[in-house]
């Protein structure tokens, strides 16, 4: 089932359409809400989510598009060669822990909510430009210093662009570059 932008989508989007730039990968594309906020400064997209139901949802939107822009489907970088990289990566992860949400691919990030983030900021090192950057959005239900501290041990330097409390949760918005 695709996943449906929610609070957490639209607060990464008003990032996303401040700040794309140049190659984008959109990580977990989902609806492809996220692609779709890059096209006016995004040079070329490629979209990727581990749900094929979603990736034809968005091969299905792109009838107009007229800039490079291709779908496919990856858990990760499964499915990006060594050789793609990007200059912005968007990552609108699942970061629920499981006990809580019944292990939902969608929304869920693992045991604990935070394992997905972990793996996709050591995966991206390989596919980041110099320069580069990845926006992401996660909440207060995952273990937030469990994130910022490894990605931090990854070499990553963080900046927090937003923060937005809805009813049960806290959503954080972060820009990570290489150091």
């Amino acid at each position: 089932m695709v996943y449906m932008p929610a609070e957490d989508s639209y607060l990464l989007k008003e990032w996303v359409e401040k700040l794309a730039r140049g190659r984008v990968l959109d990580m977990g594309t989902g609806t492809g809400i996220q692609s779709f906020a890059a096209l006016n400064k995004a040079k070329s997209i490629l979209a990727v989510d581990i749900d094929p139901e979603a990736v034809e949802y968005v091969k299905n939107s792109l009838l107009f598009i007229k800039k490079p822009f291709e779908v496919r489907v990856s858990d990760l970088f499964s499915n990006i060669k060594e050789d793609e990289t990007f200059d912005f990566i968007i990552f609108n992860p699942p970061y629920l822990p499981e006990s809580k949400y019944d292990k939902k691919v969608d929304v869920t990030g693992g045991k604990e909510g935070w394992e997905t983030l972990v793996k996709f900021f050591e995966e991206a090192k390989n596919h980041l430009n110099p320069g580069g950057q990845i926006i992401t959005v996660f909440s207060s239900l995952t273990n937030v210093s469990k994130v910022l501290s490894s990605a931090r041990e990854l070499g990553y330097k963080f900046k927090l662009l937003a923060k937005r409390i809805i009813a049960f949760e806290i959503l954080y918005v972060y820009l990570f570059e290489l150091k």
